[in-house]
């Protein structure tokens, strides 16, 4: 084991809880493992040069879609100044590994929302901090938001990017969107795909599949691509088990969000109706080019909310998926605005 780093494994769970992981202001921490989280055990990565600095709790996307096999390439230069926590969501990457669902498990946005601030609560005890700083990104944004409605106490300030609004709204939205550039461009191949789907919303569990595919290839067009070293999994998520423990939730995941007849957790998305007040400050980072969560919603829902503080970026060249104009748009706010409400 290389030194500095701690196991989280069942064994020694118990104790760490008893007491806090930072001994000292100055202590950098490398921690990873698994953590007894909703009554199951959840992979959990905590990373940063400094006990003293803020938190940052980042939610990945897909559902299905864990970051931490990347993290070290995408946020690594950002531990130097936050203590980065990465979680493999029920049903995904390690998690799934470790603790696969029963046959017939559902997985519920409710049931998610609880394990992230079930997370969120291990994390302040475990470092001593009485707020984190939310961050998600696409479904982590929808789970982000339920996590904040949840449990806001929490959370000095939250992230969101790529934010979804409305589940079959931005079906709707990205639809009509795509379709409008594929008859513009007299692209035959896409317009034909899409009118053989028909409009959302949708009972075949494979259009949104199809729809996706359509949006990376217009984003692709229009925006920065992403270093393609970026996804080269780190050494110990690259193993063929890793790799395919990784992909069985990815599929696991994606069946439960679109639903086998569109009646999955996408379709229960309404965030407006969750109410639109939020104690801690809010903020948000919005691709110009995103074809799937498209600026015009993410900004009505963004206009509509009532916050201490807030504050909408749009990242120009940058689609759905992060790309370096947004990671940095994302640390130049959390340098600038963010950082500050969680020390």
């Amino acid at each position: 084991m290389p030194a500095g780093r701690i196991l989280l494994s069942a064994l020694v769970f118990l104790p760490l809880l008893a007491r806090a992981a930072c001994t000292s202001p100055t202590q950098p921490l490398n921690e990873e493992g698994y953590v007894k989280i909703g009554g199951i055990e959840q992979w959990v990565t905590i990373k940063g040069s400094s006990c003293a600095n803020p938190v940052v709790l980042i939610v990945h996307g897909g559902p299905g879609n864990p970051m931490s096999p990347y993290a070290a390439k995408l946020y690594g230069p950002w531990e130097k100044d936050y203590t980065l926590v990465q979680w493999d969501q029920r049903g995904a990457g390690r998690t799934y590994a470790k603790s696969p669902p029963a046959e017939g498990e559902t997985l519920t946005l409710e049931r998610l929302a609880s394990d992230g601030n079930e997370v969120a609560s291990y994390v302040s005890r475990h470092l001593g901090k009485q707020k984190l700083i939310l961050m998600g990104s696409s479904w982590g944004s929808i789970l982000g938001v339920h996590m904040l409605k949840g449990s806001p106490s929490q959370y000095a300030a939250y992230v969101g990017t790529a934010q979804v609004v409305n589940g079959t709204g931005t079906q709707i939205s990205s639809y009509a969107a795509v379709m409008a550039i594929a008859r513009a461009t007299q692209d035959q191949d896409v317009t034909a795909k899409l009118d053989a789907l028909g409009a959302p919303p949708w009972t075949n569990p494979r259009n949104f599949g199809v729809l996706r595919r359509a949006v990376r290839k217009y984003e692709g067009q229009r925006t920065e691509p992403a270093p393609k070293e970026w996804w080269q999994p780190e050494a110990q998520y690259a193993t063929p088990q890793a790799q395919a423990d990784y992909e069985a939730g990815e599929d696991y995941s994606f069946v439960q969000f679109v639903g086998m007849k569109g009646d999955g957790m996408a379709s229960k998305v309404n965030l407006p109706a969750l109410g639109t007040s939020f104690p801690m400050p809010v903020f948000m980072v919005q691709g110009a080019d995103d074809l799937l969560t498209l600026p015009h919603d993410t900004r009505r829902y963004f206009d509509s909310i009532n916050a201490p503080q807030k504050e909408y970026i749009t990242v120009p060249r940058t689609g759905h998926d992060p790309n370096q104009p947004m990671l940095d748009a994302q640390f130049k706010l959390l340098q600038e605005r963010v950082r500050k409400l969680a020390l």
